[in-house]
């Protein structure tokens, strides 16, 4: 088959599937029910490979590659399930929790968040690294929602909804390293922003960073899964 056929074929864990040409690892992956962990990629909305987690090894390759960003290749053989990946994959969920401060059992998202759920998937039970017990502003200016930065993963999902579904581009993220942090506008309080009010942002947070004034004390779930269909309706 040529390499630039429009259908490739390829390998995922010893299991020869097929991919069209464009397509990542990622979504090739999903297609066939091969579960691959993630926490900024989300159905809808571009990726960015922020939260790495979804690393995978690839043939002829030394470094391990992030599934939803890396698109597949012809006669490519992946891999996505070993001790190495399983061992960084660990670590990563251990740095996410050591940069911020994360106590689930005073979290609004507590029991309706994806990073204690992947914590819980993959028995991270204790946190092996020096927390940063860094202590981040709470902006609760807005007359609906409020942002704890104390929680922030940095998966960019608020930016990419904002700009991407809404329009609005609202957020954006500012610094580098450990001292990055989604902002509004030009950092302004969210209160005083050009939020639209739209709420697609918090529905779309992984973790309790983004929340509903409203909906403190009661059961938090959140619906992502409202942007294909947004999407969808788009198009239509």
């Amino acid at each position: 088959m040529s390499p630039d056929s429009d259908v490739k074929t390829l390998t995922i864990d010893e299991r020869e599937v097929s991919a069209r040409a464009g397509q990542t690892v990622l979504d090739v992956a999903r297609e066939n029910e091969i579960p691959i962990p993630t926490l900024c990629h989300l159905e809808g909305l571009s990726d960015v490979g922020a939260c790495r987690l979804c690393l995978v090894e690839i043939a002829g390759s030394p470094k391990l590659l992030p599934a939803c960003v890396t698109t597949v290749q012809e006669g490519m053989q992946i891999t996505t399930d070993s001790e190495r990946l399983r061992k960084h994959r660990r670590t990563i969920l251990e740095m996410l929790f050591a940069e911020r401060n994360h106590v689930c059992s005073v979290c609004v998202a507590n029991n309706h968040c994806e990073l204690q759920s992947m914590a819980q998937s993959m028995g991270l039970t204790h946190i092996r690294l020096p927390y940063r017990n860094a202590a981040y502003d709470v902006d609760a200016s807005h007359i609906r929602f409020t942002v704890d930065h104390n929680r922030c993963i940095l998966c960019q999902r608020c930016i990419r909804v904002c700009a991407e579904i809404e329009g609005a581009h609202v957020w954006d993220i500012m610094n580098r390293g450990t001292n990055c942090l989604v902002i509004t506008d030009l950092k302004d309080d969210w209160g005083a922003s050009t939020c639209t009010s739209c709420g697609k942002c918090v529905e779309v947070c992984p973790t309790g960073a983004l929340f509903n004034k409203a909906r403190v004390g009661s059961p938090h779930p959140k619906k992502p899964e409202f942007l294909p269909y947004l999407n969808l309706m788009r198009n239509a």
